[in-house]
């Protein structure tokens, strides 16, 4: 049996957890139709909107702690998050809701503070009052029961999961259960409490003392150092009367010292001062612990999609950058927001860390070009984004990268030829430049024995299948390929043919059922599925928008006419295909450039006749025409 106050009793709601504050909700609704507009005056509203300026101060922090380009260097631990901390602290505002459920209570309970009748707006005495119970009681009190709940059983029983995630987040401050949000409600709300008792409580008051309150520990947990030790260095006593994030990630750490709410005066007196606080805080905000700092070894060279998938980025929202494929309503409204941004980067931004993780001790970081994915279809965009990867690919280089891989669009062949400007450009470059395709069939190869003479493809294969088996064929492996339940064996032109293109299929050899045909001419197949190769371990490259180039189970070949090439030479015969094509079937208009050469397509006519075919065991046999 779980013990009391250790789980929160909404917690199988969910995100309906918010309609515990509906009844407030429905207290301003009817005010507003009292008075015919805003009840500024409503301490119902103030409720609500004081829930929502406490939330945003949290969420500030949290972005900024996560703009790795500009915090990563002040980082006081500089290891990542993993969802199982971010599901552990889904629910962090609980005690946000908690607390705001308290001070309804307050307001319209049996026992109301005095003062709230009569609100007032500012009472700068009330302000001294409270400075002085949370120095007096609020911060000895969190102290003695902190030092408590880390000494058995309680630690196991209440605080044990608050300490679970290793990195603190400004989310992390809120993370805990029900009775440390009761802790916390205590030690907030003793000093607003007790300026009302002595008359002198204002609004202001509580706006000021918590909205503070809330920016202290969201600073304290946010894992970037922000005090510069040269504060301290200038006023010494002032260290022991405010806290810093290393201060507070060293408790984190080592649990047994730094107990302190925003004060380590009490550490001190107590005994519990972590002596490495201070000398660690300097290097920390020096950045001298970076000096050896870890280069990545890969590098994944991103762009932004489109307006929405900018949203996802980590320093947002956690709970929209945790699910990235999946687009909420809640984004709708800061649509606008996001489109200014992305046109101000495209003027003023140059490619940034997004974010960094560990895989097998190695590390790697995702860098950004700050493009959306429609600017790279602009064609007066096409310099600068050229521009913005090869200034990313050099400052790799200066670092000590070893691959960067472009990803998307920053690969595109009409833009910079899956990179090859760059290399080309640059032939001095110590870093790798690849992308996905080359990288996962590096990986795949490299995991093959060095003795293998044989290798069974299976499976749709595109830019992938036709790299590994590429690389296969360099190494004088055997390719086998599978594909709809026939196995076809990629055949091959004995004498070498156009740098070892195919031959064409004869009688014997199998083509696989589901197979992309890229062209045939004058003997030259390119097939894709499996990656056809020839002798020679070349494979020609896949035709650009090629209309219906998927081969049926049941292999259809359309004769077109002779062409004349642009050197004057009778051009070759080509041979279409086309998905499921019957008899009277057209075939497609080719668009111009589409095929190797320069040769144009033909017009698409009316067939007159069945195309010749033949079936052989174990699958459709393709009847090359007569002369090709």
């Amino acid at each position: 049996m779980a013990p009391p106050l250790s789980s929160w009793p909404w917690a199988s709601l969910g995100i309906y957890k918010y309609f515990l504050l509906g009844p407030l909700v429905w207290k301003v609704a009817q005010e507003w139709a009292e008075q015919g507009g805003a009840p500024l005056g409503s301490r119902w509203l103030h409720l609500l909107l004081l829930f929502s300026a406490r939330g945003l101060t949290y969420q500030f922090w949290f972005s900024y702690s996560n703009m790795l380009f500009l915090t990563r260097r002040r980082r006081v631990v500089p290891d990542g998050v993993d969802f199982r901390q971010v599901d552990h602290e889904w629910d962090w505002d609980n005690f946000l809701v908690l607390q705001t459920l308290i001070g309804a209570a307050l307001v319209n309970g049996p026992l109301p503070l005095p003062g709230l009748e009569d609100l007032r707006v500012w009472d700068p005495r009330g302000l001294g009052i409270a400075l002085l119970l949370h120095v007096g009681l609020s911060e000895p009190v969190f102290y003695w029961a902190h030092r408590a709940l880390h000494g058995a059983p309680l630690f196991g029983q209440y605080h044990a999961g608050h300490h679970s995630t290793p990195v603190t987040q400004p989310l992390t401050a809120g993370f805990g259960t029900p009775l440390e949000a009761l802790l916390l409600t205590l030690t907030t709300g003793v000093p607003l409490a007790g300026a009302f008792l002595m008359g002198a409580g204002s609004l202001g008051l509580v706006y000021v003392h918590l909205l503070t309150f809330d920016y202290l520990r969201s600073m304290g947990y946010s894992n970037v150092e922000v005090i510069s030790h040269r504060v301290f260095e200038a006023l010494p006593p002032l260290r022991y009367l405010i806290y810093t994030p290393t201060y507070l990630s060293l408790h984190h750490r080592e649990k047994d010292s730094n107990f302190c709410l925003f004060m380590p005066l009490f550490d001190l007196l107590g005994g519990t001062l972590n002596s490495k606080s201070w000398e660690l805080q300097k290097e920390i905000y020096q950045g001298t612990q970076w000096k050896n700092d870890r280069v990545p070894e890969f590098v994944f060279l991103v762009h932004v999609v489109d307006i929405m998938s900018s949203m996802h980025v980590p320093f947002v929202l956690r709970s929209i950058s945790s699910v990235p494929f999946e687009n909420h309503l809640i984004l709708l409204p800061f649509w606008p927001v996001a489109l200014v941004y992305g046109l101000l980067m495209w003027c003023c931004s140059k490619t940034f860390l997004v974010s960094f993780y560990y895989l097998r001790g190695r590390l790697h970081q995702t860098w950004s070009v700050p493009r959306h994915g429609f600017q790279y279809f602009i064609p007066a965009a096409k310099a600068g984004i050229n521009r913005q990867i090869e200034l990313a690919i050099l400052r790799a280089d200066r670092m000590g990268v070893k691959v960067l891989s472009l990803a998307a669009l920053n690969k595109n062949e009409a833009l910079n030829g899956g990179g090859t400007l760059f290399v080309d450009k640059h032939p001095d470059l110590r870093v790798r430049v690849v992308h996905g395709n080359t990288l996962t069939a590096a990986v795949i190869l490299n995991e093959i024995p060095s003795n293998t003479k044989e290798v069974f493809l299976t499976g749709a294969t595109s830019k992938l299948g036709r790299a590994i088996a590429l690389y296969l064929c360099r190494k004088k492996i055997r390719v086998v390929v599978h594909a709809d339940h026939v196995v076809g064996e990629v055949p091959e032109d004995p004498e070498g043919g156009a740098r070892g293109v195919p031959a064409v299929p004869r009688a014997g050899h199998q083509v696989p059922g589901r197979a992309e045909l890229q062209d045939v001419a004058r003997g030259q197949v390119a097939v894709a599925e499996g990656a056809a190769v020839g002798a020679a371990g070349d494979a020609l490259p896949p035709v650009r928008r090629a209309a219906h180039h998927r081969v049926p189970s049941r292999l259809h070949l359309r004769q077109a006419r002779r062409h004349e090439a642009p050197q004057g030479r009778a051009g070759p015969r080509l041979l279409r295909v086309l998905y499921g094509a019957r008899g009277g079937a057209r075939v497609p208009r080719r668009r111009r450039g589409a095929l190797p050469g320069g040769v144009g397509a033909p017009r698409g006519g009316r067939a007159r006749r069945r195309p010749d075919r033949r079936r052989v065991e174990g699958g459709a046999q393709a009847r090359p025409h007569a002369g090709v």
